[in-house]
């Protein structure tokens, strides 16, 4: 089985890495937009499945992999951030409150589509606009949605719980990933 991962992230390859598949990374063009009537809990399954249709037709022992995460607050869809000044308003609505991480994984053979959802509950402390400025600055979250990173200081000095797997959060449920794959 050769294994196709269709994503850029760097927390994505080497988490597929460290489950210890062996992959190559592929890239899909597809205009990530979600239309009004998904859910916000279904719309990383959605993002995921839109981008594994428009990869090229896969040839016999082909896997394709793709992922999307989405954050949301009050069922409110937070994306990555178009700049800065988003970045910290998203952080804003984050701080002192509990979010919901969506990772949808889609994995795709020539006679078969599994998609799946996981979720994780984040609560982040009270940020202050220094601890918002300095994350910013230093870590330039804008490939992140949310706004963050866990694996970043952001979540090292701010995450004060979580319910649910922290690979969730950082981009790739990998139990899922694993287990589909060894499935297949």
């Amino acid at each position: 089985m050769k294994i196709l991962l269709a994503s850029q992230s760097p927390r994505r390859k080497e988490l597929l890495a460290n489950l210890g598949f062996d992959f190559e990374v592929v890239k899909i063009d597809c205009e990530e937009i979600v239309p009004e009537h998904i859910k916000v809990g279904e719309s990383a399954a959605y993002l995921s499945e839109l981008k594994a249709d428009a990869f090229r037709k896969l040839e016999e022992g082909e896997v394709l992999l793709t992922a999307d995460t989405v954050v949301a607050i009050d069922n409110q869809f937070l994306g990555k951030p178009k700049d800065e000044e988003d970045a910290k308003n998203m952080l804003k609505l984050l701080s002192g409150k509990i979010h919901q991480v969506y990772t949808g994984i889609t994995i795709k053979t020539t006679d078969k589509t599994i998609t799946e959802t996981d979720v994780a509950d984040v609560e982040i402390d009270e940020l202050t606009n220094d601890e918002i400025e300095y994350y910013i600055k230093n870590y330039k979250p804008f490939d992140k949605a949310g706004s963050y990173g866990i694996q970043e200081w952001l979540g090292m000095a701010k995450i004060k719980k979580m319910n649910g797997s922290f690979y969730t959060i950082m981009g790739l449920p990998t139990h899922l990933v694993y287990k589909i794959l060894k499935e297949i």
